[in-house]
């Protein structure tokens, strides 16, 4: 018990977001630990604690590399979301592998190790000037990060799936974890790279501008992003007449792909059908994760540790190959990205079915391909809010999409899951509610849920089509030179 209050003092000293007066009711939650009251707010005020203080570190760490690779951002936010998506696996093996299992070590591990950590790589960050113009070396740089976090990936799912088959000794599961360390700081080769052997800047014969995309192009790609205006964006023949004259200055509402204010982008609809359209993917694949569980013991399968394993490697992959396949066709094709929404939320559906049946040889394949599906609309949603809102407020936009994440948790998973699920075991098992540890079994106990999310997920996939159609000349502007290429348009 001491221990723990330790832990709980030094985790809320280092946030530091927490007032006196709940450090008090923290700190004797602690102590009381023995009345549930105590347990539950002890619970909710480090959940607010560990999910607030995640929420600035991925802001920052996002927003930071969108930036710094403006013409990469499908690319960077695949890999980041990657890593992320792997983060859960790299954290077991620590678990398992160097804290001995123990929860009090992974604790303090947590709330002084992390924050070490992030204070030491501060040192080495340094401002850089985004580059604007291709670089082969960039794009090997990305390609080397991408191969070595699927090894990674790889890795970690054997060595899980190995561990829950076969007891290992403390030696071999310590080398493992040397193992996965050295995968894990494979990418830093790169920076170590660029410092001992730096190469010569090429000289070009011409600048920048010289190399522009022929007139033809740009002016197509402009009459495109003409005709996609909405008609509010239109000023009457007087108004225009005024301007002209210097009677009055009128502000020009920005365009997608400019920079936008949070209170601008509220009233477009762009930004509402991709936030629906997130919220519908997002909220149904993180229902099927919260109760992977339960779905697993319905089916006949006690342990759901390789469901679990499968899922989060798919996610893996998900979150990786969206940015990475999103950033290949908008440069060749100029496709938009939401695309890839609309094609992985039809794939959803196809799961949800199976899931609905409920055979357990179907179930493995089904979660693979959800934990896919799942991971592609996250790593989609973060470079189309940044390609139609603009850089300067990315990390308000971003984040307020998110909200599409636990609010689709909070409905399809809490409200709609949860109710039916405990409907379904109290007709089972009269008194249900009065015994905790009773389960549902059987095909029936998420069977109606699954058909409600396979109609959520169609509708999901027509407002994803909707959205893609509207804003296919917009990335006919961005991406008309065959790389991204910022708006030549100002503010009045």
């Amino acid at each position: 018990m001491m221990i723990d209050l330790i832990t709980v003092v030094i985790h809320l000293i280092y946030c530091g977001v927490v007032s006196p007066l709940i450090t008090l009711l923290y700190l004797e939650a602690s102590l009381r630990s023995v009345m549930i009251f105590a347990s539950l707010l002890q619970l909710w005020i480090a959940l607010c604690i560990g999910t607030n203080s995640s929420a600035w570190l991925v802001t920052a760490v996002l927003v930071t590399n969108m930036r710094n690779f403006p013409l990469s951002r499908g690319t960077v936010s695949g890999i980041l979301k990657g890593y992320v998506g792997l983060s859960a696996s790299v954290f077991t093996g620590l678990y398992t592998g160097m804290l001995r299992s123990s929860s009090t070590n992974l604790l303090l591990f947590l709330a002084i190790g992390l924050p070490a950590m992030c204070l030491a790589m501060m040192y080495f960050v340094r401002p850089c000037t985004p580059s604007l113009a291709e670089d082969s070396s960039e794009r090997c740089h990305f390609l080397f990060t991408q191969v070595s976090s699927i090894l990674l990936g790889l890795y970690l799912l054997a060595f899980t799936i190995v561990s829950n088959h076969v007891q290992l000794s403390d030696g071999i599961t310590c080398v493992l974890f040397g193992v996965m360390v050295l995968f894990l700081l494979a990418p830093l080769a790169i920076p170590i790279k660029m410092t001992f052997f730096r190469t010569k800047p090429k000289h070009t014969s011409g600048s920048s501008e010289d190399k522009a995309e022929p007139l033809l192009a740009s002016s197509s790609a402009t009459n495109n992003l003409e005709k996609l205006q909405e008609p509010d964006d239109a000023s009457d023949v007087n108004m225009l007449l005024a301007v002209g004259e210097g009677a009055v200055k009128k502000k020009r509402k920005p365009k997608r792909g400019d920079d936008f204010e949070l209170e601008e982008a509220l009233v477009k609809a762009d930004f509402w059908l991709l936030f629906v359209a997130f919220f519908i993917g997002a909220g149904s694949g993180v229902t099927v994760l919260n109760n992977l569980a339960q779905i697993g013991a319905a089916a006949g399968i006690d342990d759901p540790t390789i469901l679990l394993c499968l899922f989060s490697f798919g996610n893996f992959l998900g979150r990786l190959g969206g940015g990475a396949v999103s950033e290949y066709f908008v440069r060749t094709r100029m496709l938009p990205r939401p695309i890839w929404m609309a094609c992985t939320q039809m794939i959803m559906i196809i799961a949800y079915l199976f899931y609905a049946l409920g055979l357990s040889s179907t179930l493995n394949a089904s979660t693979a391909m959800l934990g896919i599906c799942y991971g592609v609309q996250t790593s989609i949603m973060v470079p189309t809010v940044s390609e139609l809102f603009g850089l300067k407020h990315f990390g308000t936009f971003f984040n307020f999409m998110l909200l599409g994440n636990p609010l689709g948790a909070f409905l399809f998973s809490g409200l709609l899951a949860g109710y039916l699920y405990d409907k379904e075991a109290a007709e089972q098992q009269p008194g249900f509610l009065h015994h905790s540890n009773t389960c549902c079994f059987g095909p029936s106990c998420f069977r109606l849920t699954f058909f409600i999310l396979a109609g959520v997920c169609s509708l999901g996939t027509l407002l994803t089509i909707i959205l893609t159609v509207r804003i296919r000349p917009v990335y006919q502007m961005l991406y008309a030179g065959g790389s991204f290429r910022q708006p030549q348009t100002t503010h009045h």
